[in-house]
């Protein structure tokens, strides 16, 4: 098994839709760590798992610099957010999402 890992760090902001009181109901943004771990048995015609530069591409266009309440359709939480990286990931199987150095949420396939 063949295993790669790609980190990017991506500024963005967004505002929670909760069923408490919060302050993160309030539009505010993080320079969030995003860690998507990606495995294959074999590799493509490049020699590689899952090319990083594709991997960066995809995910800082969709999300670098953005209102995350206007990218996806659905309550932007850090647990949402890697679900849709790694859905969005050829052959990942694990994201990890960091909003500090304090709080990650993961999602693993």
């Amino acid at each position: 098994m063949y295993y790669v890992t790609k980190r990017l760090e991506i500024s963005a902001a967004h505002s929670l839709m909760l069923s408490y009181e919060s302050k993160c109901e309030s539009l505010h943004g993080h320079n969030w760590i995003v860690k998507i771990y990606c495995k294959s048995e074999t590799l493509n015609l490049d020699g590689m798992v899952t090319d990083f530069t594709l991997i960066k591409k995809k995910i800082e266009s969709a999300l670098d610099h953005k209102n995350l309440n206007e990218v996806f359709t659905f309550n932007p939480t850090a647990e949402n957010i890697a679900r849709w990286i790694c859905d969005e990931t050829p052959n990942a199987y694990r994201v990890e999402v960091w909003e500090s150095e304090m709080n990650m949420a993961a999602y693993e396939r």
